[in-house]
């Protein structure tokens, strides 16, 4: 996780700040509408088929809900069924507090899942949402519940390592808004009071359950792991996502993708496209593709 969590290029955002105020309230509230099938309050389905071949479980960066993963259907093959966690405080679950400790949501979201694990599956996870998915992985191990075919998790650091990066939870409004306009959250976000009234209080919520993590030495887990990073991210590099392999008794792939944290809005496509060649080279899914079966340890050029 960093500390920007509103990427520059989210037409989300820059779409409620030029609205008028009427315009701008009812979106809003058509975005705290449910999205998808909520198959738990914790979990939302966004699928195109009763009859999936592999399940896509999703974990979304600080301050997000399970809508930015909405149009991911879209760029993966038709036998894969996204599934988005969607945590208390935003979007349909905008009137619930939320948690600030790890501990809690693994709980939470472990009881959720285990009822839809009678498929093969897989998680991705980014920034924030990478922590919740490693860790969501190992409970399920540790509960002798199925475990994930292929872990995906992107811009965060290795668990293992310290975190370098300052504590901006407990700061005060404007101090924090400082900070996140320095990370490269947009000025016009900022300055949208009503936006950052109903943002602040779940993005320092998620910052407090980073900051706050301990890491526990488990043994690594028995999968593929693949790991994401963008080129311009200036707070996760590759030295920060390389030990990422000491997690995982399998195959590893780092590869690192033109943009900066937020890539996985930027450059979408370009990430989908590695997710379902993973996929297929760990025979998840049926696609066809253009290319070779085997790429954990072909770059991403760029």
């Amino acid at each position: 996780m960093t500390a920007n969590t509103l990427p520059e290029d989210s037409l989300l955002h820059e779409r409620i700040t030029r609205l008028p105020t009427d315009k701008r309230a009812q979106l809003l509230a058509r975005l705290r509408a449910e999205p998808a099938r909520a198959e738990t309050p914790w979990l939302t389905r966004f699928s195109r088929g009763d009859a999936p071949g592999v399940r896509m479980f999703c974990f979304s960066y600080a301050g997000s809900g399970a809508s930015i993963f909405r149009g991911w259907t879209d760029g993966l093959p038709a036998d894969v069924d996204v599934w988005a966690a969607q945590l208390p405080g935003r979007e349909t679950r905008v009137g619930e507090q939320p948690v600030r400790r790890m501990g809690p949501v693994i709980d939470a979201l472990h009881e959720a899942i285990r009822p839809h694990l009678d498929q093969p599956f897989v998680f991705f996870g980014h920034s924030m949402g990478a922590l919740v998915a490693f860790e969501l992985a190992r409970r399920l191990r540790s509960a002798g519940d199925p475990e994930p075919a292929h872990l995906f998790l992107a811009a965060f650091r290795a668990p293992q390592l310290a975190n370098p990066n300052i504590k901006i939870y407990h700061l005060p409004d404007e101090v924090l808004k400082t900070v996140l306009l320095k990370e490269g959250t947009p000025q016009q976000v900022l300055e949208n009071d009503e936006l950052m009234r109903a943002l602040l209080p779940t993005l320092r919520a998620d910052f407090e359950l980073c900051d706050t993590y301990e890491y526990d030495a488990q043994p690594p887990l028995r999968m593929p792991l693949s790991v994401f990073g963008g080129h311009q991210d200036v707070r996760v590099g590759r030295s920060d996502l390389e030990p990422w392999q000491d997690q995982v008794d399998g195959p590893f792939r780092l590869a690192m993708i033109p943009g900066s944290h937020f890539f996985l809005h930027s450059a979408q496509d370009l990430l989908l496209a590695e997710l379902v060649r993973d996929l297929r080279a760990t025979a998840l899914t049926t696609v066809h593709l253009k290319e070779g079966k085997h790429v954990h340890d072909r770059p991403i050029a760029g």
